[in-house]
């Protein structure tokens, strides 16, 4: 199989179906050279919650929509089905799919578990976006991976959701995560968490990397971060990740897309 794009490997990522920010951030975050596959988790259920559990339910079928392409890793860009699974399943299936699929399989919870262990990171706060059911069950999830959840920061709207939006988390903007981020200041934490991979956050990591002493890493970021110490081979060291919180790499990608022009006078991209 041609990887004439994708000479440092292939990255599956996998995002809800009404998700529109997971897969515009990860061509952002990983570097040239590697490819990255898209596809959606999807489920009819009418509740989030009941599909937030049909996403794991059913991701051996998600993840056969990759066929043979020869994967080096792939990441579940959706941190709130964790929550609801808890932490002794999701080992379980993650385990379970890396072994029988032969390069590994993560989730945006476990590799925010992985970022904060490498950062040697105990005492976190969360910027959430979520309801506050999903909330407290978010906070149960990280103290379950013995993490002491210190404060919640609530993202609220800048704006009002526009109307049809698929969900209030989708029409949130990187303003409003900024917000939530700026009220956490004065306090001291190890690591800082922006949750929700529907809600933009590298605009907010770029303005603010840090809060205090203590890093900002989204479920996004870290998912990337950690796809690529798979793709590369390489441990997660705290070292590697803060040099992703910093951009230095993805910085420029950004700012490129940040400026491009846009509307119907803009020049197509050849």
């Amino acid at each position: 199989m041609s990887a004439e794009y994708a000479p440092r490997g292939f990255v599956g990522i996998l995002a809800p179906q009404a998700n529109t920010t997971v897969e515009p951030e990860c061509n952002i975050l990983f570097p040239a050279g590697v490819g990255v596959l898209n596809a959606r988790l999807a489920s009819t259920k009418p509740g989030m919650e009941d599909r937030l559990v049909d996403y794991l339910d059913t991701l051996d079928q998600t993840l056969a929509q990759f066929g043979g392409a020869p994967l080096k890793a792939a990441g579940v860009a959706c941190t709130g089905a964790s929550y609801l699974a808890g932490a002794a399943r999701e080992d379980e299936l993650f385990r379970g799919l890396s072994d029988r699929l032969g390069y590994e399989v993560t989730s945006s919870a476990l590799t925010v578990v992985d970022a904060l262990n490498a950062l040697g990171a105990h005492d976190i706060a969360l910027v959430s976006p979520y309801p506050d059911s999903l909330t407290r069950k978010s906070v149960g999830y990280w103290e379950s991976r013995s993490f002491s959840v210190q404060a919640v920061a609530p993202v609220t709207p800048v704006e009002p959701a526009a109307a049809g939006s698929a969900h209030p988390i989708y029409s949130l903007g990187s303003a409003a995560a900024s917000r939530a981020l700026a009220s956490l200041r004065g306090r001291s934490f190890d690591a800082i968490v922006v949750l929700g991979t529907g809600m933009p956050s590298l605009k907010p990591i770029l303005e603010t990397p840090r809060v205090g002493q203590a890093p900002v890493i989204s479920c996004t970021l870290a998912l990337a971060w950690r796809c690529m110490r798979a793709v590369d081979g390489a441990k997660c060291s705290a070292d590697s990740l803060l040099d992703w919180v910093a951009g230095s790499d993805w910085r420029a990608r950004f700012e490129a897309r940040a400026s491009a022009p846009s509307g119907p006078d803009a020049q197509p991209r050849l």
